[in-house]
């Protein structure tokens, strides 16, 4: 039987066979401790082709657990936005946020209403989006980024961006730092040191400008920040 699709009016929808091959996705969270308490939301997006393109844990003060899984969407959705992203596709795990937006559930909440007015508003300038619940197990890494925000030192913004270079090069700055950040302790691996160096982006692939004293095998996480050339 076909699936109904429900979504705000100026975003163009398809049947699953139909869903655009070069759509972005979006896996948002957003935690909070106490309910209100101190929360934090997180957006991890890939681009069609399952390249990580951005990634963003905030932690925003006292809120509701509802209230963060609406700034995740909105940050997903501005990302989009301001990148010129046409065809959008959001992954959370957040039963009321996806039906809220799929327009099954009403949203009765005084808190929740502007932003789901100001995430439909981000929507109908899409040419493709679709929202889906997913499990928890499959929305891990943005649930473990939301927390990091707010088990981080003096609860910092944790953010990273990738971008693939234009012109097959870029001089970046690359933070290993194994220890302490989520896909080490998704991996149970331990580290001693962090270590930052400088790179270069050549034909598909990170150079270092100095040697690594890295053991064969060692597993690390690499922060990239590009510096743009005078």
């Amino acid at each position: 039987m076909k699936r109904k699709s429900h979504a705000p009016k100026g975003a163009r929808l398809f049947s699953e066979p139909q869903r655009p091959s070069d759509a972005h996705v979006a896996h948002v969270d957003g935690a909070a401790r106490g309910n209100p308490g101190p929360a934090s939301y997180a957006v991890i997006i890939h681009d069609a082709a399952g390249r990580e393109v951005y990634r963003l844990g905030k932690a925003i003060g006292r809120q509701t657990n509802n209230v963060a899984e609406y700034h995740g969407l909105i940050a997903a959705l501005d990302y989009a936005a301001t990148h010129g992203l046409r065809r959008f596709r959001v992954r959370s795990d957040s039963e009321l946020l996806v039906r809220q937006m799929q327009g099954l559930y009403k949203v009765k909440s005084a808190d929740l209403k502007p932003l789901h007015e100001r995430a439909q508003k981000l929507v109908r300038g899409l040419e493709y989006f679709d929202i889906e619940h997913v499990r928890r197990v499959l929305n891990s890494e943005a649930d473990a980024l939301a927390n990091e925000a707010l088990d981080g030192p003096r609860n910092a913004n944790v953010e990273a961006a990738f971008r693939r270079a234009q012109d097959g090069a870029g001089d970046v700055a690359a933070g290993f730092s194994p220890a302490g950040s989520v896909a080490a302790k998704n991996a149970g691996l331990k580290a001693a040191a962090t270590e930052r160096i400088r790179a270069v982006y050549r034909d598909g692939a990170l150079h270092p400008a100095e040697p690594l004293d890295l053991p064969d095998g060692q597993q690390v996480e690499i922060i990239v920040h590009k510096f743009r050339g005078d």
